[in-house]
């Protein structure tokens, strides 16, 4: 860490131990990875879809384009399907291997910002701003999500460290070292999401030049030499993509209607029209961008504060601000504008903002402001706050699971525990910030959110994971079908592909929505083969038992869904269809589903 000086002219106290200190935030940061990616099954959204897509690039032969229950799903290339695959592969179908890989991608994100950070400020921005990127709430649901966003979100990274590096070169050598990591990361991320891994880099470096007026730098033959290694390992996947079968289709599906068509409506099949859904509205990534940055949303707001006061300083003392500036304020001006929006579109720009909160932190230690403080302080408060609520959140999990709790003495110990932890480094945190001891009080701050996410959020998962348990269904419907064909009725992606995991590999799809012709539909294909089960989703959903106790006493237990899963419940066109009830499943607090059979056999 650089050798900063106290307000009495002597170097900080915590500075002087800043290794022994780093080596237990890394580690605090590592195990609270480990409880978000390990620790969990597959949950919706979105999840049991990239598990099924997984499970079935481990074994089939064609590699070019994923599968989603072994029809083409071409939304997304297939780099982060190759290696869960692989993981499924060698450890089994369960969703802590299938998000293994989520560990090394982390790492790479935190090490390639503390890179960047470090070489525009100082190791201790870049420790700083590793912990920012990894605790973020909106990057780490990108770390521990089994998508396609936390390798590319890795990529996007690296690919910005490169492009630090070469654009701020001193030599050709160096320069051209920067800019080729940079083409080699923007492949990576393209097989990973497409062309979304151009944009940030892209959009960074024509920032700077603009902001830099160094126009000479897009003439540098160093700032294309990595072009055709980009240009070489893209080609050979959508060259093997065309000569597959269906291969120009598949590639219109993978470059227009999923490319285009996420930022306007395009000429395709309403399965394809992706612009229909998750609609943007002016100021919506502004307006939900605390929700993203918590809980670090007040130490980001004391950063662009500095940042604008600082905005007057020597050339290099300013440069890592003008590169996160560069990395986040065009992406979300562009993000703006398109047709859809989802939070995770926005998290490969929050390098930019790590980048910021890494700087403040370093020009914090030798700028007092009370700013400064106050930030910290009201940091502090916000995870007291979070610490009351994951503690409630953990006391009424516990009460309800607590029968079926393997070892509840260990619960009650590692949620309590990780509670009087946060609350101990919080206070910590606020003491120091009263102290002026910034660099003492970040570290507190980052120790107290660690033991929130590895003590009360390790316990809460486990009862979660009872209510995604999708496994569970899919194996009781396996057992109950005994062999007989089964039709999926009306199924969404998430119903597609745990039936596809854990049912039968062997079934026939008809695509909703359910209305007069589509049972038309179904009752021609039930008089062709009779001895066939429907499976379809149930509305509603069952709630266990301490929610709907805590509902009635609150007065809400009219609004309440019904207590249990029960026949007479059925929606009407069950009965319309000439159908009956075989057999019912649900999850508390979860899905439910019904096996169908023919009324007539």
């Amino acid at each position: 860490m650089p050798n900063t000086l106290s307000r009495a002219g002597r170097r900080h106290p915590l500075l002087d131990a800043s290794r022994s200190s780093t080596r237990w935030l890394w580690l605090a940061l590592a195990f609270s990875m480990c409880v978000g990616v390990l620790g969990r099954g597959y949950w919706t959204p979105d999840e049991p879809r990239e598990a099924d897509i997984s499970w079935r690039m481990s074994s089939q032969t064609d590699k070019a384009v994923p599968l989603l229950a072994g029809e083409a799903f071409c939304e997304k290339p297939p780099l982060t399907y190759w290696i869960a695959g692989a993981a499924i592969g060698v450890f089994g179908a369960d969703g802590w291997a299938a998000r293994l890989p989520n560990l090394l991608y982390a790492l790479i994100t935190a090490l390639a910002v503390a890179s960047i950070g470090r070489r525009g400020a100082g190791s201790l921005a870049g420790i700083l701003a590793a912990a920012a990127i990894s605790t973020f709430l909106l990057s780490y649901q990108v770390a521990i999500w089994l998508a396609t966003d936390a390798p590319l979100l890795a990529a996007v990274t690296v690919a910005l460290l490169g492009l630090y590096i070469g654009f701020y070169a001193n030599h050709t050598g160096e320069r051209l070292r920067g800019y080729s990591c940079m083409h080699a990361a923007m492949a990576v991320g393209f097989l990973s999401k497409s062309a979304a891994a151009w944009m940030v880099p892209v959009l960074t470096i024509a920032a700077l030049v603009v902001w830099e007026r160094r126009w000479r730098e897009l003439l540098r033959w160093e700032l294309y030499a990595g072009v055709a290694l980009q240009a070489l390992l893209i080609l050979t996947w959508v060259w093997f993509v065309y000569a597959g079968r269906d291969g120009p289709a598949h590639l219109k599906v993978f470059f227009w209607n999923n490319l285009v068509g996420r930022f306007a409506k395009v000429d395709a099949p309403d399965a394809l029209q992706y612009a229909g859904a998750h609609q943007n509205s002016p100021g919506k990534y502004l307006i939900e961008l605390p929700a993203y940055l918590w809980p670090w949303t007040l130490l980001v707001m004391a950063a662009v504060r500095r940042a604008i006061q600082a905005r007057s300083m020597p050339e290099k003392e300013f440069r890592l601000v003008r590169f996160a500036i560069a990395t986040f304020v065009p992406t979300l001006a562009v993000l703006s504008l398109a047709a859809t929006a989802r939070n995770i579109y926005l998290a490969p720009a929050f390098p930019g903002l790590a980048l910021l909160l890494g700087w403040w932190a370093r020009d914090a230690v030798n700028t007092p402001d009370a700013w400064n403080s106050r930030a910290i302080r009201g940091t502090s408060l916000l995870l007291g706050l979070a610490n009351l609520v994951a503690g409630g959140a953990a006391l009424l999990v516990g009460w309800d699971s607590w029968p079926n709790l393997p070892w509840p003495a260990a619960y009650v110990m590692v949620a309590g525990v990780g509670i009087l932890m946060s609350v101990s480094f919080a206070g910590a945190a606020w003491r120091a910030a009263i102290r002026g001891l910034v660099v003492r009080g970040l570290f507190a701050l980052v120790f107290a959110y660690c033991a929130l996410l590895i003590g009360p959020a390790s316990q809460i998962y486990r009862a979660v994971n009872t209510w995604q348990d999708l496994s569970a269904i899919g194996r009781a419907m396996r057992r109950d079908a005994g062999g007989r064909p089964i039709i999926l009725f009306a199924p969404d992606e998430t119903t597609r592909a745990f039936v596809d995991m854990y049912a039968s590999t062997s079934v026939e799809f008809l695509p909703g929505p359910i209305a007069a012709t589509t049972m038309d539909v179904l009752r021609t294909r039930l008089d062709h083969t009779p001895r066939s089960l429907v499976v379809t989703q149930m509305p509603g959903r069952v709630d266990n038992r301490t929610l709907r106790e805590l509902a009635e006493r609150l007065g809400l237990g009219r609004r309440m869904p019904p207590p249990a899963v029960d026949r007479d419940l059925a929606p009407a066109w069950i009965t319309t269809a000439r159908l009956r009830i075989v057999h019912l499943y649900a999850l508390p607090n979860g899905r439910r589903y019904a096996l169908l059979e023919s009324t007539e056999l």
